[in-house]
């Protein structure tokens, strides 16, 4: 069906008169008539009743009348729906219970009027794709994955820089300290069975290992948070980690532990990634705030992967070819 057509029918049946309709739409009276005319030949029924006095609704006319206007109002919204600035901004945040959850929630209190739509894709792979090609707007990796780079469009820019925590149970041998370095975890068994192949995070952990000689230990199967607390609460020699600002809540006789590992303290580099020509003026304020919360990587005392940080991107400005 002809959305002009219907909205021809929609003027003239507001309006009264051809001619007026005409006025409003700045189209000539004949233009109205032959509009009218297709789409009644399309429905098959008369719309007006046209005399000295205007043009008057048939019957079918009045029954046509609310279903012109929802169709209308249907394609403006399809039309909003993929506009710049109308639509919701669709951000990848990997996990609802992570850090990355919280610094989009930290995005909407500072800007509630941007509507959000929040997703959550597994691998980076699968999110870079998605931001390549459009289906989200942005979203939140590690650029961690050796001989991997994003494709041409695409840009990323550091957010944060999230330490990570030693996470044991009370008859641990760490349990008690205060901190302790990575080193120190050398030959200890590490329990990550959420350490999918292929994943970025599985890169940085392999890394992690590699610098330290870690043993990451991903038997599983993952059955998911609760059965991990629940094994690592009952164990004297799993630990696994955790990042510092992951919410987790446990039983109280659990007497789970976080401790800080220091000297180097490893970080998860956190970026945003989003593609160069995306128009959406939510994106960019996304960036700015994301940008000027995140105080930058600590000196000396930290540790990433090589290359896990790629340089800042300006307001703006993409990613050099």
């Amino acid at each position: 069906m002809d959305l002009t057509a219907v909205r021809t029918f929609v003027a003239v049946a507001e309006a009264g008169q051809f001619q007026e309709a005409a006025a409003d739409l700045s189209i000539t009276p004949q233009a109205v008539s032959k509009r009218i005319a297709a789409l009644e030949g399309d429905l098959g029924v008369r719309l007006f009743d046209r005399d000295a006095r205007g043009a008057r609704l048939t019957i079918d006319g009045q029954a046509f009348l609310p279903h012109a206007r929802g169709l209308l109002q249907a394609a403006e919204r399809a039309v909003a729906s993929v506009r710049p600035g109308s639509r919701a901004l669709r951000v990848d945040v990997i996990g609802r219970q992570l850090s990355l959850a919280g610094l989009l929630r930290g995005f909407h209190r500072a800007h509630p009027e941007t509507e959000l739509d929040v997703v959550t894709l597994f691998d980076s792979d699968t999110a870079v794709a998605a931001v390549r090609d459009g289906t989200i707007d942005a979203t939140f990796r590690a650029v961690t994955m050796p001989g991997r780079q994003l494709p041409k469009g695409v840009a990323a820019t550091p957010v944060l820089d999230e330490p990570l925590h030693l996470f044991t149970g009370p008859g641990h041998p760490y349990a008690d300290a205060p901190a302790i370095t990575p080193f120190q975890l050398a030959g200890h068994r590490i329990w990550m069975p959420g350490n999918a192949p292929g994943t970025e995070w599985t890169a940085y952990y392999d890394a992690l290992a590699d610098a330290f000689g870690l043993v990451i230990d991903t038997v599983g199967p993952d059955f998911g948070i609760e059965p991990l607390l629940d094994t690592i609460a009952a164990s004297t020699t799993l630990a696994t980690f955790v990042s510092e600002q992951t919410p987790l809540v446990w039983p109280a006789g659990h007497d789970l532990r976080r401790i800080p590992l220091v000297d180097p303290t490893p970080v998860y580099p956190h970026c945003l990634i989003w593609r160069t020509d995306n128009p959406h003026p939510s994106l960019a304020a996304l960036r700015r705030h994301l940008t000027s919360a995140s105080p930058g990587r600590l000196g000396s005392g930290v540790w990433a992967p090589a290359g896990s940080r790629p340089a800042r991107q300006e307001h703006g400005r993409g990613a050099p070819s």
